[in-house]
């Protein structure tokens, strides 16, 4: 569902914002189905992910869209930004999945990933998710 960003709205394209990945988490029920986003009355997504490889992401972007939480992966770090009083904060936690260590989670198997290949990683990944879950 990212690739509605530049025509659902005047500012989206003025902020030429174009996530790698987005995600409806709180509000998943009501954009279920929906083939088309319009941001002029849908909520944002509630998880925009950006890897900057090539060019920095714009926060100033994002927070005009008022996306709760933006994770931006750069020179092999996480970062997570939170949405507060219409400017992000950098955070070490992630509300939307609170008690979950993403940050390390994602510097260890993104590094592990190079040694073991993508598959078996996503499948390690997934099975230490479960894991602390349940725990």
């Amino acid at each position: 569902m990212c690739g509605f960003w530049r025509s659902s709205r005047l500012l989206a394209v003025k902020a030429g914002v174009e996530p790698d990945q987005c995600f409806y988490i709180q509000n998943h029920q009501l954009m279920r189905g929906k083939r088309r986003v319009d941001l002029t009355v849908d909520p944002p997504p509630d998880l925009a992910i950006e890897i900057d490889v090539t060019s920095k992401t714009q926060l100033e972007a994002y927070e005009i869209l008022q996306v709760p939480e933006l994770w931006r992966y750069e020179n092999n770090k996480l970062q997570i930004n939170i949405l507060q009083e219409s400017k992000y904060v950098g955070s070490q936690s992630s509300p939307t999945f609170p008690g979950l260590p993403i940050i390390e989670l994602i510097t260890e198997f993104v590094a592990q990933s190079v040694t073991l290949g993508r598959s078996p990683t996503l499948r390690a990944f997934r099975d230490r998710i479960r894991q602390l879950i349940r725990n």
